[in-house]
């Protein structure tokens, strides 16, 4: 039996029943061991004639995946019965992985991160649930187990969107998952869906390159550009193009679908790169089968930004502002106070809108300098130079796009809920989680309305987009956001592959990690929904 198709054996894993566990456990490791004394230690395999019955690649997958249970499986007894197996397979003499990096993210303490779910009894149960349905528990879920609320929705809307039923085939949704977190050369979620698209049984030559899939999902490529870097440029002309291709084209349901996956996937890839998000313990660039190194130093770690220079940066931080959350607290106050006061005029109010909006443009994203993606990530789309930053240095003008005119709540919902039934609710719940979620707290301050503050992140970033809602100040922005929190949420939202620990850490400096998570949670939410109003009301212009 090749062991690494028992799929039966590791889902049972995820069983809330011990004994159903411990039964799966059992006969994992039994094949394990059988699998190892097949094929010998090591140096055995290297020098023996023939092929052994099961190959050394094999068993490293299920050896990769025992190591990625025996640290993220949100059971005790499993994750301490995988890393008895782990050692009794290196008794024998056989090589076993060991992780790379430390923990679920570059950027936040792995102790924080896994602390989460043992004080918090609902943290551990969704870790539960997720675990169950996906068979892993991803690193992306464990960063955000510090706002389970959240969690729960986001969890409940990716499952809908990728496994329950609905207009596109399961490996038509995991191919444009992967279409989409290329446009960011996000490798990480790209490896994910890689390995989900095969298993839903997906064709491997559409793997090699756009050119390779149906010509039905490479006419999806131009939409799937545009939204990434410059939703406001779409029209209705690129919707008719995908409506009306022949043999080739698109139901309207479809397209739907498609452009919630594209949206998610995009506004996915921010939070990935925003919260430093590590390999999975199981896929490319997680583990290795390399003894640690004397000087503990991985080439790899300076392509993840965590080299030398980081390391220095880190021992010698910026002047620390001590009064950094009491001044943005009294600004918070006195801005609550004019508006009790007095209100702008209409006019005033769209001549500040107009003016953050020109202001944004000029914000540059971090090193704004030529970054190629890598061929592995390239070949999902095409057109590699196509980016955000190429409007701002031509200094072309971004259309104001009204809210008033054209809103998620009075439009995009119902269309969204009437082409793909309860994905509008799904999406509408998760919008509104994010933007209301407040524990009252800004560090170590109890008893504080955030509001106004969660408001003008939302709204930044809308401005940035050209989005505009009638009934707000914009003069408010500046006076809460500083330039360097402008900067990062700017190259998150528009350019997230840029994104730095030493720019994680910069803003914001004596938040907690908790709520800089909750920060990059908003970003992502804000940013899918400026994209979809832009999908939306295309689709919506074609069909009346």
């Amino acid at each position: 039996m090749d062991i690494r198709d028992s799929a039966g054996r590791w889902d049972a894993l995820g069983s809330k029943d011990v004994s159903s566990r411990e039964e799966a456990m059992e006969n994992i490791r039994q094949e394990v061991m059988r699998s190892v004394e097949n094929i010998g230690p090591m140096n055995e395999v290297l020098s023996a004639p023939g092929s052994p019955a099961v190959s050394p690649s094999d068993l490293n997958d299920v050896l990769a995946r025992l190591l990625m249970l025996s640290k993220r499986c949100p059971y005790a007894d499993v994750r301490e019965k995988c890393a008895r197996v782990l050692q009794s397979v290196q008794e024998i003499g056989v090589r076993i992985p060991r992780p790379l990096g430390n923990g679920p993210s570059r950027f936040i303490p792995e102790k924080e991160i896994l602390q989460v779910s043992k004080v918090d009894a609902r943290t551990q149960t969704i870790f539960e649930d997720a675990f169950a349905a996906l068979g892993r528990l991803d690193n992306i879920s464990l960063v955000m187990g510090f706002h389970p609320r959240y969690l729960e929705s986001f969890l409940r809307t990716q499952h809908y969107l990728l496994q329950m039923d609905g207009p596109l085939s399961l490996h038509y949704r995991h191919y444009i998952g992967i279409m989409a977190a290329a446009r960011h050369q996000c490798s990480y979620l790209v490896n994910l869906h890689v390995n989900d698209f095969l298993q839903v049984g997906g064709d491997p030559k559409w793997l090699n390159g756009l050119d390779g899939a149906p010509q039905k999902l490479q006419n999806l490529g131009e939409l799937n550009k545009i939204l990434a870097h410059r939703p406001w440029l779409v029209t209705k002309a690129h919707i008719e193009q995908l409506l009306k291709a022949e043999e080739h084209s698109w139901s309207l349901a479809e397209l739907i679908h498609a452009v919630v996956l594209l949206t998610h996937y995009h506004s996915l890839a921010s939070f990935t790169f925003g919260c430093g998000i590590s390999p999975e313990i199981h896929c490319d660039g997680g583990h290795t089968f390399r003894p640690p190194s004397v000087s503990n130093y991985c080439v790899c770690d300076i392509a993840n930004g965590n080299g030398a220079t980081e390391e220095m940066l880190a021992n010698h931080p910026m002047p620390e502002a001590s009064s950094e959350v009491e001044v943005l607290m009294e600004r918070m106050k006195q801005l609550q106070e004019c508006r009790d006061e007095e209100e702008a005029s209409q006019e005033e109010m769209a001549t500040r809108f107009e003016r953050e909006k020109t202001e944004s443009m000029l914000v540059v994203t971090a090193e704004d300098d030529e970054m190629m993606p890598s061929r592995d990530v390239s070949r999902h789309f095409e057109d590699p130079t196509y980016g955000y930053k190429d409007f701002s240095r031509r200094g072309e003008h971004v259309p104001t796009f009204r809210v008033q005119d054209y809103s998620w709540e009075d439009h995009g919902y119902s269309l969204v809920n009437r082409l793909y039934p309860d994905v509008g609710q799904l999406l509408d719940e998760k919008f509104q989680m994010a933007y209301n979620l407040t524990y009252n707290t800004m560090a170590t301050h109890k008893d504080v309305d955030t509001s106004m503050l969660r408001r003008a992140i939302w709204n930044y970033i809308h401005c940035m987009f050209g989005i505009r809602y009638d009934d707000y100040d914009y003069g408010e922005i500046n006076q809460l956001l500083d330039r360097s929190f402008k900067v990062y949420i700017k190259t998150m939202v528009c350019s997230p592959e840029k994104i730095t620990k030493r720019m994680y850490e910069s803003f914001w400096r004596q938040f907690q990690h908790s709520e800089k998570v909750h920060v990059n949670l908003l970003l992502m939410e804000a940013r899918m929904q400026a994209e979809l109003l832009y999908a939306l009301r295309a689709i919506t212009r074609y069909m009346t």
